[in-house]
């Protein structure tokens, strides 16, 4: 005998309603959690890695980019990333400030030499200093 299982949209409509709903004990949730989240995601590292490597062997990042396509991206990007965008940037302004500040610090504290002629070797120069400046802020070295 089969099993019953209600339609598609009714589940859906379900699922839908009761998230919309559930927030407040999203929130209440995240914050009276026992668990360590950053210690269970480190220890995880090499499922992690696992998991990756299985994606890349069954080429699923290419085939759920055109499983998606482009009109879902712009449908989800224009009804709902829209919308989200501004408050996102908003609650993100204290992380920008940290994950920018030290990238700035350090912009601020290369000297790049005078300028000259376009196309003048010195100009390539000023550029590799701050690539060379940025790229060892990054890998700490």
């Amino acid at each position: 005998m089969p099993l019953v299982v209600k339609d598609t949209a009714t589940v859906a409509r379900k699922w839908s309603q009761r998230a919309q709903a559930a927030g407040a004990d999203y929130r209440s949730g995240v914050e009276t959690t026992p668990k360590d989240w950053a210690g269970a995601a480190a220890a995880a590292e090499g499922s992690y890695q696992e998991g990756v490597q299985a994606a890349i062997g069954r080429n699923a990042y290419g085939k759920g980019v055109r499983a998606a396509g482009s009109e879902k991206w712009k449908s989800k990007a224009r009804e709902v990333g829209a919308v989200r965008y501004g408050p996102g940037v908003q609650a993100g302004e204290a992380a920008y400030v940290a994950g920018v500040g030290p990238v700035l610090d350090t912009l601020r504290g290369i000297d790049a030499g005078p300028r000259a002629a376009r196309g003048s070797p010195q100009n390539i120069e000023r550029v590799r200093r701050v690539c060379d400046a940025l790229h060892r802020k990054k890998v700490g070295g």
